[in-house]
Parts: structure tokens; C-alpha cells; sequence
């Protein structure tokens, strides 16, 4: 259904079912699946792919190009998944040859006034809170927690399952299952109640704290907890998750708090 208002190229590929309000400009080469409703002033440009049943709230700019002097206007995607939330004047800008697509995932709220830099990867069941800035090629995995007013330095990862405090300015990678808060920002234990919330049992919430015991508490270099980690504690799947993020992080974790 689309108010008379509202702009929608021909070219466009809208599903029957989609609501558009009015004064919403929807351009060439963009998708939208079954479901979705698009607000007031929304600006939907060129390179837009959104998913089914999503809500997006007035304001927000999806596919603008990138705010990066290298882009040469290449063909690239904004791809929002199914049932995800924009909400008030939220930015997703698209990619660049560096990746070819910005991607927000499956069930996630990206609250208001938060921008997604060209070529991120946020993951499903992400929540960013509000004026949150992602720069670009920023990484964060399924069910992170993003608190408000944070800045992420373009190429961090932000893994699955964390815990960001509101404010943070974030300069390094931050391993999966923990809490990061603090100024610089730094490990503040585990994320053991959105764990428990996501159904991981008491074991492996132990588990998972014995293995940052080893990296953060034990007064050793990385290196040296990583060799003890895999000597001492069994395989997990946690526990090689945890290690694979470690060793293939290229801005390096962040450290205990000092």
C-alpha cells in the first residue's frame, strides 16, 4: 500500500504487502520484502535490499553512498535482513569495492540516530542503542548488545554474545561472551546474564569464565594463556571460538583493566 505522496521509481521492487507512509523516496534497483513498513521521510537509494517484516522508522536514509573518499561509485548493496528495526533517522550506508555490501541481520534493533558505515557486517539479534556510530568495515556478531553513544573504530569486531557499556570508545577487538566497559575500554567479566537469558546452562558459563581467567586474571601474555588454554581446558566449541577470535583479531583484544 503506498500513500500518493510518497516516490517509488518504477524499477523498484516493492511486495504487495509492503506500507509506505507519505513523503518516503524510494529509488532504482532496491528491493523490499513482504510485511515490511516504511515510514514518513524515509530515503531509500539505490543498492537497498530489506528483508520481510521489518519496520522502518521515519527519517532513516538506507543505500546513500559511502562517506569514503575511495568509493568510485561501484555498484554495491545495503542489505538489511528479516525482521530487523530502524529506528528514527538511522543511517546504513552502502558498500564499497572493499566488500561490496553492508549487511544488518535477522531480528535486530538499530535504535535512533545510530549510523552503519560502509562494508559493516552486524550480525542477527543485535541490539545498537541510540546515536551509536559504526565506522566502516566494522564487524559485530549475533546477539551483541551495543550501549548508547558508542564509537567504533572502523575495522573493530565486536564478537557474539557481548555486553558493550553505553558511551564506549572502542579502539580494539572484543572477544565473544564478556562485558566491556571502563575508559580506555577493557574486559569487565562475562556476560553472564545475557548467557544465562540465551539459555547457555551453568556449566558452560563457568567453562567460559575459566577460559578468560586464563586470558585476562592469570598475569600472562596472550600468547602464553592461548598455549595453556588449549593444554589445560577441554575443547569446546565456546573455548575454540573464543581462541579462533583472539588469534585472528588484526587490532588486537582488548586487555584486563589496568
Amino acid at each position: 500500500m503506498k500513500q500518493p505522496l510518497a516516490y517509488v521509481h518504477p524499477a523498484a521492487k516493492i511486495a504487495d504487502s509492503v506500507v509506505i507512509d507519505p513523503f518516503v523516496t524510494i529509488d532504482q534497483n532496491v528491493e523490499i520484502g513482504e510485511g515490511t513498513r516504511i515510514g514518513s521521510n524515509v530515503t531509500i537509494l539505490e543498492g537497498a535490499r530489506i528483508g520481510r517484516n521489518c519496520n522502518i522508522f521515519p527519517g532513516a536514509v538506507i543505500g546513500a553512498i559511502p562517506q569514503d573518499l575511495k568509493f568510485h561509485g561501484e555498484e554495491t548493496l545495503a542489505i538489511i535482513g528479516d525482521n530487523t528495526t530502524l529506528r528514527e533517522c538511522v543511517t546504513v550506508n552502502r558498500g564499497t569495492a572493499a566488500r561490496g555490501r553492508t549487511v544488518v541481520g535477522n531480528n535486530t534493533l538499530i535504535m535512533a540516530y545510530s549510523h552503519v558505515a560502509h562494508d559493516c557486517i552486524v550480525g542477527d539479534n543485535v541490539i545498537i542503542s541510540n546515536a551509536t556510530q559504526l565506522a566502516g568495515e566494522v564487524v559485530v556478531d549475533n546477539f551483541a548488545v551495543i550501549g548508547g553513544g558508542s564509537l567504533i573504530h572502523q575495522f573493530c569486531h565486536i564478537g557474539a554474545h557481548v555486553m558493550l557499556q553505553g558511551g564506549a570508545l572502542v579502539n580494539k577487538d572484543i572477544p565473544p561472551y564478556i562485558k566491556a566497559a571502563r575508559e580506555p575500554i577493557s574486559y569487565a567479566g562475562i556476560n553472564s546474564v545475557g548467557l544465562r537469558r540465551r539459555n547457555f546452562s551453568s556449566d558452560t558459563i563457568r567453562e567460559i569464565q575459566e577460559i578468560y581467567r586464563y586470558l585476562y586474571l592469570s598475569s600472562m601474555n596472550i600468547s602464553d594463556a592461548i598455549d595453556r588454554i588449549e593444554a589445560e581446558l577441554p575443547a569446546t566449541k565456546e573455548r575454540d571460538e573464543i581462541l579462533q577470535f583472539v588469534r585472528n583479531s588484526k587490532r588486537g583484544v582488548v586487555r584486563g583493566y589496568m
